[in-house]
């Protein structure tokens, strides 16, 4: 297992699509592996494989918290929501955008398409927190970002913010 590097907007990694996972091989299980460290490590409750620059179809998730005794880790390979219900407006933030949180919309229930580690063919209904962490890291395999989501102005404010975070970080590297 080995960390890898999340990829923060604006990396344009991020806003690809992510091809179908075909096969289910002990290099799937490694990237999948690495995908849980560095997950667990930055922390987060979710990531896509997108976000460490591999544009795969492959999401992993574990919303029991970092004080959890027991994690409760599950891995989607090419996953897909066939059906939504319901709708909640909630706080989200994200691994690959930087400072920033803000309130998204998502359905409260989905039903869910994938496949395990094996393979195997997955069916499942998935309801509020777990719900809205599938439905980001769905959409991050399809090349969106929770910014898309909100207000054009908030997304605007957060783009100039991030060009001067950058700009910043460049100055710095420079003198270095």
């Amino acid at each position: 297992m080995a960390l890898r590097k999340i990829l923060k907007y604006p990396d344009p990694i991020l806003r690809q699509e992510a091809e179908p996972v075909t096969a289910f091989d002990d290099e799937l299980k490694t990237l999948v592996a690495d995908m849980v460290e560095t997950m667990y490590d930055a922390p987060g409750v979710g990531l896509a494989a997108n976000q460490i620059g591999v544009l795969k179809q492959i999401v992993v998730i574990d919303i029991t918290g970092s004080e959890a005794v027991e994690k409760e880790l599950v891995t989607l390979i090419n996953p897909k929501i066939t059906n939504g219900e319901g709708e909640d407006e909630d706080e989200e933030g994200c691994l690959s955008v930087v400072d920033l949180t803000a309130k998204v919309k998502r359905f409260t229930t989905i039903q869910v398409e994938a496949q395990d580690l094996d393979g195997k063919p997955l069916n499942f209904t998935a309801e509020e927190f777990y719900a809205r962490v599938i439905q980001h890291e769905v959409d991050h395999l399809n090349g969106h970002l929770f910014i898309d989501w909100i207000s054009s102005l908030k997304r605007a404010l957060y783009k100039k913010k991030r060009k001067k975070q950058l700009l910043a970080e460049q100055s710095n590297e420079a003198s270095s």
